[in-house]
């Protein structure tokens, strides 16, 4: 069976969703397909610091910046560098002054989500492909066999697209850097030594190309990535369903590191998480193709070490939503407009996200990094 929907926005990330409150808000309607069975399905998890520049002025333009407000994880915007000997060589405390405040990924896209009238969610529909009809207008085909049509397609479903290829033949690659990740529960009880570690928001210990990138969360664990420049295939080789081995695979990477931080793997609860990095191409652009764009990690894939994925999807969402209520009845000069603003912004942050983890994970790393904290734009 196929529908029509005039606006059709696959994935409810971030993007997505801010996309489709800020049509809402303008009065056109939209429809959002999310894989996801529901809003509680899985666990979003994860500190995100909303930047005045991008996150922020989309969620103003979202009706919804002083409801984000109440989110803010006090204290998050702290941040602790420290060396593989566990020395201290930067440490700020979060004054409530810094304009990159915390808040729980979960907790924003609840926000967004509850900020959506019944029915514009679609969930627990996968997209496997689409198809131009001509006219602007494409076929979306979906796991279940069901099919939509649709006059403006947006893909918003992230670094592995189904839409993308409608414009784009590029595709995300190894950046060279893999994550394991791992959390600590109720750390101040049952992990008193790296909660005071860690500290009260953001920590990173770096040295020879790998190190930990930590965040205490709104609930008291600490969530910990050890990062490793490493080949493709290294993730390969440990055995995730043996957690104590897994451990010992991933610690032997750090040894002579402080105890103190190897405690952040050995010590951790429950399983351990592989993640290899992505990116798509910096400066990743396309044609304007009649009747779909991008948005978020699906036009843009970065390495996190920029801080902007997020921020970026929120914008992307919010100023396509802008251009679509500013030209209405004209898709192509929406779109057109939409993405001449998108691919110089994108690019800047992708080059900006490249550039730091090359300084994080090459040599001098720690050096460096402080260096980055203390005149870039994340010491500001």
């Amino acid at each position: 069976m196929t529908t029509h929907h005039p606006i059709a926005i696959i994935g409810g990330g971030l993007g997505g969703l801010t996309a489709a409150r800020v049509l809402h808000v303008a009065g056109v309607e939209a429809t959002v397909f999310e894989l996801d069975a529901s809003a509680g399905t899985r666990t979003q998890g994860g500190m995100l610091d909303i930047h005045e520049e991008n996150g922020q002025k989309a969620l103003h333009a979202a009706g919804l910046h002083d409801d984000f407000r109440t989110l803010i994880h006090d204290g998050g915007q702290a941040m602790r560098l420290v060396g593989p000997d566990g020395t201290v060589h930067l440490a700020d405390e979060d004054d409530g002054s810094a304009p990159r405040p915390e808040v729980d990924r979960g907790d924003l896209r609840d926000l967004l989500l509850n900020s959506l009238p019944d029915g514009t969610i679609r969930w627990g529909v996968k997209a496997t492909g689409a198809r131009p009809l001509g006219d602007g207008r494409h076929e979306v085909a979906f796991a279940d066999g069901s099919t939509i049509t649709t006059d403006l397609l947006v893909g918003a479903d992230g670094a592995w697209s189904r839409i993308r290829p409608l414009v784009s033949d590029a595709k995300p690659a190894y950046t060279g850097i893999s994550f394991v990740e791992t959390d600590l529960l109720d750390a101040d009880t049952r992990h008193p030594r790296s909660a005071a570690l860690v500290g009260g928001g953001f920590f990173i210990s770096l040295g020879d190309r790998r190190g930990f990138l930590g965040h205490r969360e709104t609930d008291g664990s600490l969530h910990v990535y050890t990062a490793l420049r490493a080949d493709e295939g290294w993730l390969d080789t440990i055995d995730f369903g043996d957690t104590a081995a897994a451990k010992a695979a991933v610690l032997s990477h750090f040894d002579g590191w402080d105890e103190s931080l190897r405690a952040l793997v050995a010590d951790a609860d429950g399983a351990l998480v592989p993640r290899r990095i992505h990116a798509l191409p910096v400066g990743h652009r396309w044609d304007r193709v009649p009747g779909v764009t991008l948005l978020g990690d699906a036009a843009h894939l970065m390495s996190p070490f920029a801080g902007e994925g997020a921020n970026l999807a929120l914008l992307d969402g919010a100023e396509l939503g802008q251009a679509v209520a500013a030209h209405p009845g004209d898709i192509e000069a929406a779109l057109t407009a939409y993405e001449e603003a998108l691919f110089p912004r994108a690019e800047a942050s992708a080059a900006e996200s490249a550039g730091s983890l090359e300084a994080m994970f090459g040599p001098r790393g720690l050096e460096r990094t402080v260096e980055l904290f203390t005149t870039g734009p994340a010491g500001r």
